[in-house]
């Protein structure tokens, strides 16, 4: 077991400040969450720790191994696995060749993809299917059970909600919840304050590229400040 240690991560595109000293802590089999408006530097934030955006910390470390220096494309050999925003699957081809490529790291015949299958069983009814012919919510089925493949330890997650139904909603964050209770590290970026609540057992506020608070999901959901800027309550 590995914790994912963030220690004052920057991130700048050119003459703008998009993430600015942010520092959290991942312990195994914790649930972090990362709230705040369009723009506030949660995306920056995710991409940086995948070494996917140009960034400037003190630290990036999962386990013994230092990520800082490390190249991205890395990262998932490590045993992190990264959601995107927008899903980006390839439409072209199926979803069970889409889900392979998710283990293209490892032993390609030793791949979790009937527990993929089980945790999204409508992605097992339609493996043969192009993933351009799926649905919004399936894609994001699909980007979540790609990242599954290499069998990470911690997953970061950027707007998994973004565009879905509710009932895809709430597919979404009961296999979240799933994965979170069986062991998985989640990090997830949400502008969706009250799904982030409910995923997760501790959040980070960002605003403007910095973190404006930090605590317990719980106590954050009533704090009147959150609620007010967030929720709109």
């Amino acid at each position: 077991m590995s914790t994912l240690i963030v220690e004052g991560l920057s991130v700048h595109y050119g003459g703008v400040r998009a993430a600015h000293d942010v520092s959290f802590t991942v312990e195994p089999g914790q649930s972090l969450g990362i709230i705040g408006a369009n723009g506030a530097g949660k995306t920056s934030t995710l991409k940086a720790v995948m070494g996917l955006a140009p960034r400037q910390a003190r630290r990036i470390g999962f386990g013994e191994h230092d990520l800082l220096r490390a190249p991205a494309h890395t990262l998932v050999r490590r045993g992190i696995g990264y959601v995107p925003e927008g899903r980006h699957v390839f439409p072209g081809l199926s979803v069970e060749k889409n889900l392979l490529l998710g283990a293209y790291t490892g032993n390609w015949k030793r791949t979790p993809i009937g527990e993929v299958y089980d945790l999204f069983p409508v992605l097992g009814e339609m493996r043969h299917r192009l993933a351009g012919a799926l649905s919004g919510g399936q894609q994001q089925m699909l980007a979540i059970g790609r990242a599954l493949m290499c069998r990470p330890r911690v997953m970061l997650l950027d707007e998994p909600s973004m565009g879905l139904s509710p009932i895809l909603v709430e597919e979404i964050v009961t296999a979240l919840k799933r994965l979170n209770g069986d062991g998985l590290s989640i990090v997830l970026v949400e502008q969706n304050a009250k799904l982030t609540f409910d995923v997760t057992a501790t959040c980070l506020v960002m605003e403007n590229g910095e973190i404006a608070a930090t605590g317990t999901s719980a106590a954050l959901r009533v704090d009147p400040q959150v609620r007010r800027i967030y929720l709109g309550l």
